[in-house]
């Protein structure tokens, strides 16, 4: 977690850096526009791009381009979680294991739960392009490349809460790809409303598997649990709603969104979700924009069971999957000036929980991070 704030830290203290030094001649290197009114006007007239012309980067398909206009947009996104849940309750790893195994009465399934994950990372390298064809409409296409790690402890016997070991496990791949539409409602001076549509693609694997220690301390092959699987399996609508708006050098926002999963994947398919996040921007400088959100989101259980995902663990119960959240954001929008990088925007944002009410047993989330790039031309 240390390195990840230390790394995103310096990369944005650097580029704040260079963005805030005025350049050093009038043309700064760049080549002069073409003649205005008998003048030549140099790059660096250009007027200032504005920071908070993009919402905070962890917000998706929240501004459309004019005619013709494409942008190519990174993010790196990482979440952690650690420690048990549940409802609103902490539990400890002992806990859990005590606790009923939902698959008890089928052949070989102990009574109690006995392999419990303890912590779980995962990274998503997401790559986006949005295009548009018309001043209403620009399209959207996002693709992740996802990596998910989990720590385990297995408990010995069918019973009790002695520690038998720890294994890890990981998944590893290319995620859904997602494709938008964003379709102008109207514009009121500097007040924005538009509708989202997309559609999530089931690209990503949904047999993923690895090697448990089992609590007779055997080492076993199989399918991982719903969560830790790189993709839906299933065709998902992402309908939404955003507004924005701007006064000064103050900015704000809302989307309401959501993901209504069709048709089912191997017998199952991942809950439908609901989420509403507003924020808020101050603009300091032209270059510079700071902002806060919060997001509240609800996810319901898995519907169905995958006959392959069965063990005496609560991430293989489709019960213990969904819940009721509530995320605080910090943020800081960076966009380039003059030169080359002009254009070019660099973004942090970091969210942690102030609410959790989990459906079943789960792991609570930590904290969020998404750091991002993105280019429009």
């Amino acid at each position: 977690m240390t390195q990840v704030f230390l790394r995103a830290g310096a990369v944005c203290a650097a580029l704040a850096l260079w963005l805030s030094t005025p350049p050093a001649s009038a043309y700064d290197g760049a080549a002069p526009t073409a003649p205005k009114d008998g003048l030549r006007v140099s790059v660096t007239d250009l007027p200032p791009l504005r920071a908070d012309g993009h919402a905070p980067i962890g917000v998706m398909g929240e501004h459309r381009h004019k005619t013709g206009g494409v942008m190519l947009s990174y993010r790196f996104m990482h979440m952690d979680m650690e420690g048990y849940r549940s409802g609103t309750n902490g539990l400890s790893p002992e806990q859990v294991a005590v606790t009923p195994n939902a698959f008890f009465g089928l052949p070989g399934q102990p009574p109690n739960i006995r392999v419990v994950p303890t912590s779980m990372t995962m990274d998503m390298h997401m790559f986006g392009a949005m295009y548009a064809p018309n001043d209403q409409i620009s399209l959207m296409a996002m693709l992740p490349y996802v990596i998910k790690q989990m720590d385990h402890i297995t408990f010995a016997g069918p019973a009790g809460t002695v520690r038998l070991g720890t294994f890890n496990t990981q998944s590893e791949g290319w995620g859904d790809l997602k494709l938008a539409a964003l379709y102008g409602l109207g514009t009121w001076g500097n007040h924005k409303l538009h509708l989202n549509f997309g559609v999530s693609l089931p690209t990503g694997s949904t047999t993923e598997r690895a090697t448990v220690l089992a609590p007779n301390g055997m080492q076993m092959n199989m399918r991982m649990p719903y969560g830790m699987q790189l993709g839906s399996g299933t065709l998902d609508l992402l309908p939404g709603l955003t507004y924005s708006a701007r006064s000064g050098n103050t900015g704000w926002g809302a989307q309401l969104s959501g993901v209504i999963r069709t048709g089912k994947n191997n017998g199952y398919h991942l809950g439908n979700e609901v989420a509403l996040t507003s924020w808020t921007s101050y603009q300091p400088k032209p270059w510079i924009s700071l902002s806060g959100r919060i997001e509240a989101k609800s996810v319901a259980e898995v519907s169905g069971r995958d006959s392959r995902m069965v063990g005496p663990s609560p991430t293989l119960d489709p019960d213990n999957y969904g819940g009721e959240t509530v995320t605080l954001f910090a943020g800081v929008n960076l966009v380039a000036q003059r030169g080359a990088l002009r254009g070019h925007r660099l973004a942090l944002e970091i969210g942690a929980p102030v609410y959790q009410d989990l459906n079943g047993l789960q792991l609570e989330t930590d904290w969020t991070t998404t750091l991002g790039w993105q280019y429009a031309f």
